[in-house]
């Protein structure tokens, strides 16, 4: 099968020139296109109060994610709660304890963050264990952070502030295209919800992270590239490792 025309489910990258995606359509000759599938949206100061989380009453909060740090903060203004400056921030990766600039001042908290993995953080964590936590998530984050701070008996509360959900793809006609890229199972949740009657036929669909690749087969389909990879660490280079395997 000749692979023409791909949609992978994100945003167009902002330098679309730089976008390894760019490299794959010139090498391959291929029509890419970009459209996102979902959306990150707040729960609401009514929904969240009925959660009875009093904020000012904790002394740290655990950010795993740019999303939960906007969130958070967006929804500490709606409510008009002043974040003390005693408050400590534990993030799982530097970028994200560096994003949070966008909110305080950096150099006048306290601010940890571990190696971009849950586990070097929870170990800074557990040299804090006099704190209380509050560790704002998703609606529908999985549950392995709560169940290892519970393990760890670390005071927290998890605080659900926003959800992931579907766009409305109705203008897109899916049947166009050869190839079908996700990244996350909320883009196969957000596929079927917006195409109940999808049929596979001959579409390849690449997906990346064994969690995605799950959702795929959950939902009756076959995914035909996986990433990463000990050859592919990038969902850019399982394609093109599939296509050069291909053209054999």
């Amino acid at each position: 099968m000749k692979i023409k025309k791909v949609l992978v489910s994100q945003p167009e990258p902002e330098d679309s020139e730089k976008s390894p995606f760019n490299d794959l359509s010139e090498q391959f000759n291929l029509d890419i296109s970009f459209r996102k599938f979902i959306r990150i949206e707040s729960i609401g100061t009514k929904e969240f109060r009925t959660q009875r989380i009093h904020i000012p009453d904790y002394t740290a909060i655990i950010f795993t994610s740019k999303n939960a740090v906007d969130h958070f903060f967006g929804l500490c203004e709606e409510l008009r709660i002043q974040i003390a400056d005693s408050m400590k921030y534990f993030c799982t990766s530097e970028a994200i304890a560096l994003y949070l600039q966008k909110y305080i001042q950096y150099r006048k908290r306290k601010i940890f963050f571990g190696k971009n993995n849950f586990d070097d953080l929870l170990d800074i964590i557990k040299k804090h264990k006099n704190e209380r936590f509050v560790f704002p998530c998703a609606e529908n984050h999985k549950k392995d952070i709560p169940q290892r701070l519970s393990q760890e008996k670390i005071k927290f509360v998890s605080a659900p502030i926003y959800r992931t959900v579907s766009e409305n793809l109705s203008d897109l006609d899916i049947d166009q295209f050869d190839m079908l890229v996700f990244f996350s199972p909320f883009g196969i949740k957000s596929l079927m919800e917006n195409f109940p009657g999808f049929k596979q036929g001959n579409k390849l669909i690449a997906a990346f992270g064994h969690i995605t690749a799950n959702a795929v087969k959950e939902a009756r389909l076959k995914p035909n590239i996986l990433a990463p990879t000990k050859t592919a660490p990038s969902m850019t280079m399982a394609i093109e490792e599939y296509l050069k395997d291909q053209n054999k």
